[in-house]
């Protein structure tokens, strides 16, 4: 926990003092103190400067840096520099170099250059890791210890097709069993030795954004990538843990980043930590679904907000700066779900290279009187104010969202039924209909304890992986209230469509048979047309890019198409289950509805807004030891006025009592203990 280490939370960043002279080095200490910045994460991408050959390690500048910042009160923490390898090793040794799915071999430069699967960058990178904790297993400046970075990527060279042959060994044990799995007869794909099998690329089953003909060898390899990336994260984290067992571990992630399933990797890390890149278009609830992912990988633990920008990035299309103010409130808002800390990329700006337009604490200018550092300095002071008050504070929830990244490389490795099927596109629909009320959400796997939920919700679930449906059935039994949409119950885990009608494993509890499924095009809809008024539900909705075509099987319909060929067929069903409830909602319907629905859901729970406020401005609650502390955060460039109603509040960064009708500045944020 983040409250063992300091007591107050973590703030700082990404500190690349290597790039500048000791001069400046000692002036951004200076500025640290003004900031309160108080701790800094080091040694990133300092590999080739650690290491300049195979057998020479020099870490004397290091320890200087350690030295440095610990004495002038920034605590570390320390990366293990294995993020991008040196060029003497991709040029002695060319296994370290990814090969890309159109077949070519990269050549050094960039980053994420490193094959997880060769045997080179394995060995070194272990090395070094454990030869950091061997130096540093005593240094009290060390609070955290930082594997790797962003990891990511793919590659098809000949170490990664062997070490996918023996990955497959191992998960089918024969290749009479893969060739089931795989349903190899189609297309005349049976495989009678392991060498035969070679990666799915654009040489072989995929063509175009990793569309695949074959999509059982391509989920298979998605998964093979992940865990291989995942082996190397391994490395550097047991060799650390064998010098310093009670270390602090972790590495960051990207959020909602496709290529490595996250679920699996938390297992593995001590804290959770990310790296949160809005764009100033991006929707805030989507930012704040993402938070909530992070939180969710360990079950609601705190995480740490690694990386973030104090004003533009570098790398989108159009790099606005953030808005006064806006760092500020997207700060908070991280901590209003789960954050424990707020911590930036980067702290002094780069002066060449790709990153030397990125957003810094402090500026190419190189002093302290720009408007960035002062609202870096506000929110140092603020942290000091608020202290160990929300630290090691959780989020509950009673209602949870099912996500799972396998089920998302499949339905988008599928080969229909349309391209525009998006699936965290459709499960932010249903989240950003909660966060509207204000509603508390949690972001679960497959694999969590679905009984601490009054309400799961699972869009597209397209993939039932074993014992999921029976985990769904015990849910609902017991009094759950279930809600799934279309293209869902479709497949098993090898992508292999689960015979006898959709929705497959889900059919019984859901009480519906899908005959057929219609995609339609981006111009067409259809309507929604409810029987009856249901809660806030009533009259006429849009809907469209796939529609089922369902018949009932005891469910209750609830709601009706209004045009084409299937007009007067279900489109949203309730199913009594044992105690509880299974809804099923046929096709994609507009915002209003899914509103609609969900208010009409959790009316019926007793789960209610945590306050009542205008569109903008977001609540969010943490607890602590009996006490809530609710987070209120106004998106808007506008004052706005919300109601306390009953509560009674202080305002921690404030320090002033509120009750009934409170003002909010635009992009404000007030942090209210509950009195």
């Amino acid at each position: 926990m983040i409250s063992n280490k300091l007591p107050k939370m973590f703030y700082g960043g990404d500190y690349n003092p290597e790039q500048y002279d000791q001069a400046t080095h000692i002036e951004d200490l200076r500025m640290f103190k003004l900031a309160g910045i108080d701790i800094a994460t080091i040694n990133v991408f300092s590999w080739a400067l650690n290491q300049p050959d195979e057998d020479t390690y020099n870490f004397e500048w290091l320890d200087q840096l350690i030295d440095s910042l610990y004495n002038n009160g920034v605590h570390v923490c320390l990366a293990t520099s294995t993020a991008a390898h040196p060029a003497w090793m991709a040029t002695k040794y060319p296994d370290v170099l990814r090969v890309d799915t159109d077949g070519h071999k990269r050549k050094f430069g960039g980053r994420h250059n490193s094959c997880p699967n060769s045997p080179t960058y394995r060995k070194y990178s272990e090395r070094i890791a454990l030869k950091l904790a061997e130096r540093y297993k005593d240094h009290p400046a060390i609070l955290v210890w930082h594997v790797s970075n962003e990891y990511g990527g793919e590659c098809y060279c000949d170490n990664c097709a062997a070490g996918f042959r023996v990955w497959l060994k191992e998960k089918y044990g024969t290749l009479d069993n893969l060739n089931r799995a795989w349903n190899a007869n189609f297309w005349g794909h049976t495989f009678y030795d392991w060498e035969e099998i070679v990666p799915p690329t654009n040489l072989s089953e995929h063509w175009g954004n990793n569309n695949s003909t074959f999509q059982g060898i391509s989920l298979d390899y998605s998964r093979f990538n992940s865990d291989g990336i995942l082996d190397c994260y391994r490395l550097e984290y047991d060799a650390i843990k064998s010098v310093i067992p009670d270390s602090v571990i972790t590495t960051n992630l990207m959020g909602f980043f496709k290529p490595l399933d996250y679920f699996k990797w938390a297992k593995y890390m001590d804290i959770i930590s990310w790296d949160s890149y809005p764009g100033l278009d991006t929707p805030v609830s989507f930012t704040a679904m993402a938070h909530d992912l992070m939180r969710g990988l360990k079950d609601g633990q705190p995480f740490m907000l690694m990386e973030q920008t104090p004003s533009q990035q570098n790398w989108q299309a159009y790099n606005s700066l953030k808005r006064p103010g806006v760092m500020r409130l997207w700060s908070y808002q991280a901590v209003a779900h789960g954050a424990d800390t707020i911590m930036f990329f980067q702290m002094r700006r780069s002066a060449g290279a790709c990153e030397k337009y990125h957003g810094a604490v402090i500026e190419h200018v190189g002093h302290e009187n720009t408007r960035v550092f002062r609202e870096v300095a506000e929110v140092g002071r603020e942290l000091q104010l608020l202290g160990d008050k929300t630290l090691d504070s959780v989020t509950e929830s009673r209602v949870g969202i099912l996500f799972d990244w396998e089920n998302w490389w499949a339905v988008e490795k599928s080969s229909g039924p349309t391209i525009a099927l998006n699936y965290v596109d459709q499960v932010h629909k249903y989240y950003a209909a909660l966060f509207r009320r204000n509603i508390s959400t949690d972001i679960i796997s497959v694999d969590s304890d679905f009984s601490k939920y009054d309400v799961v919700i699972a869009p597209v679930l397209y993939m039932v992986k074993p014992g999921v449906a029976k985990k769904l059935e015990d849910f609902v039994q017991a009094g759950g209230t279930f809600l799934t949409t279309f293209f869902s119950g479709i497949v098993n885990e090898n992508d292999l469509v689960t015979l006898g009608g959709y929705p497959g494993e889900l059919r019984k509890m859901l009480g519906i048979w899908v005959e057929e499924i219609d995609a339609l095009f981006p111009d067409k809809h259809n309507k929604i047309v409810l029987k009856n008024k249901l809660g806030d539900l009533q009259g006429e909705y849009n809907c469209g890019l796939l529609c089922d075509l369902l018949h009932s099987e005891g469910a209750e319909v609830l709601a009706e198409y209004a045009q084409d060929f299937y007009q007067g067929m279900p489109v949203l069903t309730r199913n009594k289950f044992g105690k509880g409830e299974a809804w099923y909602l046929a096709s994609d319907p507009d915002d209003a509805f899914v509103d609609d629905l969900l208010k009409s859901i959790c009316d019926s729970k007793g789960i209610l807004p945590l306050l009542e406020t205008p569109a903008g401005v977001e609540v969010s609650r943490r607890s602590k030891n009996g006490q809530d502390y609710l987070f209120v955060m106004n998106h808007n460039a506008n004052e706005e006025v919300f109601d306390l109603g009953q509560l009674q509040a202080c305002d921690l960064l404030t320090e002033t009592d509120l009750n009934g009708s409170v003002q909010i500045a635009g992009r404000g944020v007030q942090i209210l203990e509950l009195k």
